[in-house]
């Protein structure tokens, strides 16, 4: 019977982001579609020259989602029966501006959107632009953890480690984002102050993959 050792090795990735995420949605309403469509292309509108004014090319500012749906309300009828109307329509949509992370152009941005009357909901993050980089340095570094384990434990058996026999890894989406999170209550986010330097905190990053060697 082949003797083998299953290892499981742990891959560990400190990176300074490098990379700012701005996501604005926003969401219009009106009685009549027509209206709700207009006012959903003035507020993007509004957002293109606003970014526009922090230096940025209008096609920077990315749709990531559109949705358009009908909008009711709940009432109570004059014998106290719930019922819904019809109140208009809702359109909401969500974009994103990347940019390499600097905080000076960040309060440009958040300045000038938040005098373009569009009052998206802001929401900021601080990533990685080469994901596929770090990604791949996670896996080098949890095979040779598992390898270096199994070493170690092979030695202490008195055996060799041998040959690799089989990797298990279960492909999963990273969660590349700094921890550090930047929010805004209504009243300073539309007021007149640019925010101070940030220095976002590092993207701890960790991964498994487990391997099977044949022990001699």
């Amino acid at each position: 019977m082949e003797r083998t050792i299953t290892v499981k090795g742990t891959g560990k990735v400190s990176a300074k982001p490098d990379l700012i995420v701005v996501r604005m949605d926003v969401t219009t309403r009106a009685t009549r579609y027509e209206e709700t469509m207009n006012e959903a292309a003035t507020a993007i509108a509004r957002l293109q020259k606003a970014i526009e004014k922090a230096n940025f090319e209008k096609a920077a500012l990315k749709t990531t989602d559109f949705s358009i749906d009908t909008d009711y309300e709940s009432y109570r009828d004059e014998d106290g029966n719930y019922k819904s109307r019809f109140r208009g329509y809702v359109c909401v949509q969500k974009t994103k501006l990347e940019f390499p992370l600097d905080t000076k152009q960040l309060s440009a941005v958040i300045e000038h959107v938040s005098n373009s009357m569009a009052e998206p909901k802001l929401s900021i993050n601080f990533t990685i632009k080469d994901v596929d980089a770090v990604q791949d340095e996670l896996l080098a570094n949890a095979a040779a953890n598992a390898r270096h384990r199994a070493e170690l434990l092979a030695k202490g058996a008195g055996a060799t480690l041998g040959e690799l026999l089989q990797i298990d890894y279960t492909w999963g989406e990273l969660h590349v984002f700094s921890p550090t999170r930047l929010t805004f209550s209504e009243d300073i986010l539309y007021s007149q102050e640019r925010m101070p330097e940030l220095e976002p905190d590092d993207i701890d990053l960790s991964d498994n993959a487990t391997f099977v060697w044949a022990l001699t």
